[in-house]
Formats: structure tokens, C-alpha cells, sequence
């Protein structure tokens, strides 16, 4: 096998081309990631001259290959989240620490836990992605966090299998708070179509937009309760934070106390865009949710939210 040389090079796609899955690759050299997601920091990556002139495409086995020549830091951290309750707060936290790199939803683990591969080839290509983002580029690095998106919690049974001593932390929020912010501008798992998800899509008929965020919430809570029993992971709710960051997550992410004064210093910033300062809004969609949403979320999300809550408290932490 040729010696690669992908030092400064991240996976940032896996896409097909003549029936073979491929790897683009995008030079980040020692630059760290801190944008609030994995897409921003690419973005900001393209523009550069050089990744404008030179681009990289491998077959998928490149990954296995260069985990096998450089292998990465292990990860050290999965985050599952039910979406907009505070995950991007988290990793905009830890993006503060030289030590810490974070992956926010990266599409190219997306896509490999849902394509269709022999299971060898797939739990190989994960491997080797994960070790790929864990590559030392800076000489700081010592621990991998990896936040998957939303409905990723409903693939939590291939990375318990691929990384079983991995601890990993569930997220989750008042589901009323949630289903306004998707009203407000709706994520992708609450398209219609939009994943292709079965368990998302649930051959229910369509009656509003109210009642399809609602019940396809009520399914990724549920999701997160399945298996934070199944497990016996950490359920955290988004009123915690993010004081809990000194607490239960601190002793999670293994932080000294350095390190959890450092990523509190982010909690004044808006998460998902920094530029802004961070301004309490769960007041503000209460009295924005009209009766028929109150209503669909107490039929279809009310039960599994409580579940997790009567989880969460009896934690021991």
C-alpha cells in the first residue's frame, strides 16, 4: 500500500460515484475547530486559497488505511441531543480548551451510519473517520468529543457495539420549547421526507405541522429514553445548563477546574452564533404556543419528556 500523507487533511463528505463511496478531504493544517458546527468550520476552510486550488478525493478504505498509519485520539465522548435544548452550548464550551477537539455533526458520520454497507465496511470506515478527526494537529489535543445530530440517537446501537467503553450523555429539553424553535425554522428531522427516517416518518397521516413536529418529537424522546435506560447513560436537561458544567459534566468530560472556568467564559455568547450574546428565550415560546400545539405536545411528547425527567432524577451522579 502507497504511504499516505493526510497530516492536516479532515474527512468532510462521503459520497458515491459509479456505485464506489468516496472521501473529500478538506486541509485544516493546525487549525482548531471552534464554529459552533463541523459544516461552519468547513465552510471557512474552503475559502482558503489553497483549498480552493488543491482538493483531495480517496476511496473509503483511505480512512481504514490512514487510522491504521496515524492512528487518532480515541473518542472520549458522544453527545445525543433531542435538538435545540443546548448541545451546541456544550461543544461551544469545550471548543474553548486547547485539549479538546469537538466534531459538531459531522455529515460524513451521518451519512455512513445510515448508507447501505457491509457491516464490516461500514464499522471500518466509522473507525477510521473518527480516528481521522482525532488526529494530534495542533500538539495540544488529548480528548475527541463527538456531537451527533438529532436522529442519530436511533443509530445509538452501532456506535454501542463499535466504541462500547465510550460514555456518552443524552440532552433533552421542555418538548413545548423545541417544537416552537421548529416551527420557527424546522431542522431537517421535521421535514416530511426530508431523512427518509421510518421511525421519524411513521406512516401517520399528515394532520398539521403542529402535530407532525409533535409526534416526530415525541419519537426522538422517546429514542433518548429507550436508551439512556438501556444504558444507564447521563440524561441532562437544558435548564441544568450551564452551571452543571461544573458539575456532572465536568467529572463526564474528565475537566479540571482550569478547564470548567475556561469553557463557562463561552456561556455569554450565543451558542450558535457567537457573535451575539446569549439572551433566555424558553419564557418567550410558552406564551408563543398556541392551544393545538399545547395540545399535541401533551398527547404525543408530554409522556416520554416526564419519563426522562423521573430518569434524570434518579441518577446517581
Amino acid at each position: 500500500m502507497e504511504s499516505l500523507n493526510l497530516h492536516g487533511w479532515l474527512p468532510i463528505s462521503v459520497w458515491q460515484e459509479n456505485a464506489q463511496w468516496r472521501v473529500d478531504w478538506c486541509w485544516f493544517g493546525a487549525q482548531r475547530l471552534v464554529q459552533p458546527f463541523f459544516r461552519d468550520a468547513v465552510d471557512d476552510a474552503l475559502r482558503l486559497p489553497f483549498n480552493q486550488a488543491f482538493r483531495r478525493e480517496t476511496p473509503l478504505s483511505a480512512l481504514s488505511d490512514w487510522q491504521r498509519q496515524s492512528p487518532g485520539i480515541a473518542p472520549s465522548a458522544f453527545v445525543y441531543h433531542a435538538s435545540r435544548c443546548g448541545s451546541t452550548l456544550i461543544s461551544q464550551m469545550l471548543a474553548q480548551l486547547d485539549s479538546h477537539v469537538v466534531i459538531s455533526e459531522p455529515p460524513a458520520l451521518d451519512t455512513l451510519l445510515r448508507i447501505d454497507l457491509p457491516e464490516v465496511e461500514r464499522r471500518a470506515a466509522i473507525e477510521g473517520l473518527l480516528s481521522a478527526y482525532g488526529q494530534v494537529r495542533a500538539g495540544t489535543e488529548r480528548a475527541l468529543v463527538i456531537k451527533l445530530d438529532a436522529w442519530n440517537i436511533f443509530d445509538r446501537p452501532l456506535l454501542r457495539e463499535y466504541f462500547p467503553q465510550v460514555p456518552w450523555m443524552y440532552l433533552y429539553r421542555d418538548p413545548l420549547e423545541i417544537a416552537v424553535s421548529h416551527l420557527r425554522r424546522a431542522g431537517m428531522q421535521m421535514i416530511p421526507g426530508m431523512l427518509g427516517l421510518a421511525r421519524l416518518e411513521g406512516g401517520q397521516p399528515f394532520n398539521g405541522r403542529e402535530d407532525d413536529i409533535a409526534r416526530r418529537l415525541g419519537e426522538l424522546l422517546k429514542g433518548g429514553l429507550e436508551h439512556c435506560r438501556a444504558e444507564e447513560a447521563l440524561a441532562v436537561n437544558y435548564i441544568e445548563l450551564p452551571g452543571v458544567m461544573s458539575g456532572s459534566l465536568a467529572r463526564f468530560f474528565g475537566l479540571s477546574a482550569e478547564e470548567v472556568a475556561l469553557a463557562m467564559s463561552a456561556t455569554s455568547q450565543h451558542a450558535k452564533s457567537p457573535a451575539q450574546r446569549f439572551v433566555p428565550d424558553s419564557q418567550g415560546k410558552h406564551l408563543e404556543a398556541t392551544p393545538l400545539l399545547l395540545e399535541r405536545i401533551a398527547y404525543w411528547a408530554s409522556e416520554p419528556y416526564q419519563a426522562l425527567e423521573a430518569w434524570r432524577a434518579g441518577q446517581v451522579l
